[in-house]
């Protein structure tokens, strides 16, 4: 891949093509939990390389605003949240969730200034345990649909976050990349003989050793579907062990289910180097619940990541790498699978540089995306639509992914509970 290609691909920023694809759905900007109390404390938000704060006023209502108070930039995210608006420590000027300035006590009453002020602010909604953000013309705006991972009301949700600091591309790529998880998670997806892959409190596990799935592609109209095809470990002959994944775009990953629960992943671009990644758990009553599932991945707010999401796992420090438990039989010595993700996505760099790789048959679904995407960029450069805003487009919550032992011949793309539209 080209330079200017790569760029296409991966700078959400200003004018930036991809952000402005994101800017026309709505975007996760930070977790309910985040935002509990009315006029609690605000919260830092940072999206497509705006500085935001997020704010729950004396209603409920959530406001997005622009971090920099409109009179002197100041930063609001030190205000005082109060009586329905975000105060300025600086000079008390207040402003709404809507963005409309509500006081100016350094200014002249007779002056009427504060009806010629209207500060920046984005439209919210609550769902599924996070505030969604739309940033996109006003014109455009869609109305909120439900995401994949909440296909009822009442839905059991467990999300695990962390601030990833490199761009929201290669990290997706890893999302779509079925062939990694034989060998990076190969101690926490153990290959053992049943019927279906399942999920314990500790461990996933499947039933196949197989580290060279075939891949196929079907384009959708939500973005596309892919299946890796891998010999099971009992009855290779007769049947083949299915993983089929969706790339919902554009930045949603709907993997392939466990018997417990659904998973999830959800790409975020803070700006052109950083995304916040949501692992997310869904479905039945065996859910996990949020504690169990941050555990899990070793994503717990205070031990492993810190006020704002940020891993304590880093470059500086090895990421905790331990050599003695590889001694012990770790593949990796890194808790957690994402985590384990995270030091190979932050090792390619902030911006990955596609012009020096080698790809092969494995890389199937991550050449789809990169098609998909720079061509979805084009159209937005050229005045288009953005993808994945077409009225024809398949509900999110009626998407499904698949996994399982078929016999040999089974037509994978009859697979799942919907048929996806070429």
């Amino acid at each position: 891949m080209s330079p200017e290609n790569n760029d296409l691909l991966c700078r959400v920023e200003g004018a930036a093509p991809m952000g402005q694809i994101m800017r026309r759905h709505w975007l996760p900007a930070a977790l309910s939990e985040e935002l509990a109390e009315r006029d609690g404390d605000p919260v830092r938000v940072r999206l497509l390389g705006e500085d935001l704060v997020a704010f729950r006023d004396s209603d409920g209502k959530i406001g997005l605003v622009g971090e920099f108070c409109p009179h002197r930039n100041a930063s609001l995210f030190y205000g005082r949240n109060e009586e329905c608006g975000l105060r300025c420590l600086y000079h008390g000027w207040k402003v709404a969730a809507d963005g409309t300035v509500l006081e100016m006590p350094s200014e002249p009453p007779e002056r009427a200034m504060a009806r010629k002020v209207k500060h920046k602010s984005y439209p919210t909604h609550e769902a599924a345990g996070i505030v969604w953000a739309y940033m996109g013309p006003e014109s455009e705006i869609p109305e909120f649909e439900p995401p994949v991972f909440l296909p009822a009301p009442g839905t059991r949700i467990a999300i695990g976050k962390v601030v990833v600091n490199c761009n929201w591309a290669q990290i997706l790529e890893g999302a779509i990349d079925s062939a990694h998880s034989s060998t990076l998670h190969v101690s926490d997806m153990l290959s053992v003989s049943v019927d279906t892959a399942r999920a314990t409190d500790e461990k996933w596990l499947r039933p196949s050793g197989d580290k060279a799935p075939r891949l196929q592609v079907q384009t959708t109209d939500f973005g596309f579907r892919y299946v890796a095809i891998r010999r099971p470990l009992a009855d290779a002959d007769m049947h083949d062990y299915i993983r089929m994944t969706l790339f919902i775009a554009p930045y949603t990953v709907l993997i392939p289910p466990l018997d417990r629960y659904r998973v999830a992943l959800v790409h975020v671009p803070v700006d052109d180097t950083h995304t916040a990644f949501h692992f997310i758990a869904f479905g039945c009553d065996s859910t996990p619940d949020e504690e169990t599932w941050r555990k899990f991945l070793a994503l717990q707010p205070g031990i492993d990541v810190d006020e704002n999401w940020r891993n304590r796992r880093s470059r500086s420090n090895n990421y905790l790498q331990d050599r003695e438990a590889m001694n012990r039989g770790s593949w990796t010595g890194i808790s957690g699978i994402p985590n384990q993700d995270i030091v190979m996505w932050e090792s390619m760099g902030p911006i990955a540089g596609r012009n020096k790789e080698r790809l092969g048959a494995s890389d199937v679904a991550i050449v789809a995306f990169r098609r998909q995407m720079l061509e979805a960029a084009r159209q937005m450069q050229a005045g288009g639509s953005a993808i994945g805003t077409g009225r024809s487009r398949t509900p999110h919550a009626s998407l499904r992914s698949f996994e399982g032992i078929v016999p040999k011949g089974t037509d994978w793309r009859s697979l799942g509970a919907i048929e996806a539209a070429e």
